[in-house]
């Protein structure tokens, strides 16, 4: 596995629709399992490949249990990290919907309020092939439809209805959260 570098605010290449996966080989897996090298270094709760410069539809996103608000752990703590991959995701169900500050890897020190479905159900492959459907809520729900959102493009700058700054309000403000 390898760290790789995570694109930054103003890179064409986030702006970009992904292409879909066709061939399920050594390459994808390594790409997903440097994507969740990459992540749990930034202390993330999602990435996409275009994140890491790879215009495929391929997120990963920590699967949180539905009461966790995805805060961080206490000091001396280590995280357990558990991965949703995500190969050619598709969101066929979206339910509810809550409105929260989120952050971006991509996008440090912005975080825009945007307004999330409560939960969704999505289709997608793994590394081999392997079609599924899960269903998610809460901050795994909001991960989800967050990295699925930059294989289109999409990001916090172009949803949030509004944004503060991190020098602002600081970091530990409730309800944030970096994907």
């Amino acid at each position: 596995m390898a760290l790789r570098t995570i694109v930054q605010d103003g890179d064409p290449i986030l702006k970009k629709v992904c292409r879909p996966v066709t061939d399920f080989n050594a390459r994808l897996g390594q790409l997903i399992d440097d994507m969740k090298e990459t992540l749990v270094e930034a202390c993330g709760l999602g990435l996409a490949a275009p994140q890491v410069g790879v215009m495929r539809r391929v997120c990963i996103v920590v699967d949180l249990p539905p009461e966790d608000d995805g805060a961080a752990p206490e000091e001396g703590e280590e995280p357990e990290y558990k991965f949703i991959e995500l190969v050619n995701p598709e969101i066929i169900d979206r339910q509810g919907s809550v409105g929260l500050y989120e952050g971006c890897l991509s996008f440090p020190g912005h975080n825009g309020y945007i307004e999330r479905p409560e939960q969704v159900t999505v289709r997608a492959f793994d590394r081999d092939g392997n079609e599924f459907t899960l269903t998610r809520t809460g901050m795994t729900a909001r991960a989800i439809c967050h990295e699925r959102d930059h294989l289109d493009g999409v990001t916090i700058m172009d949803l949030a209805e509004y944004f503060y700054e991190d020098q602002e309000h600081g970091a530990e403000d409730e309800g944030d959260a970096e994907e």
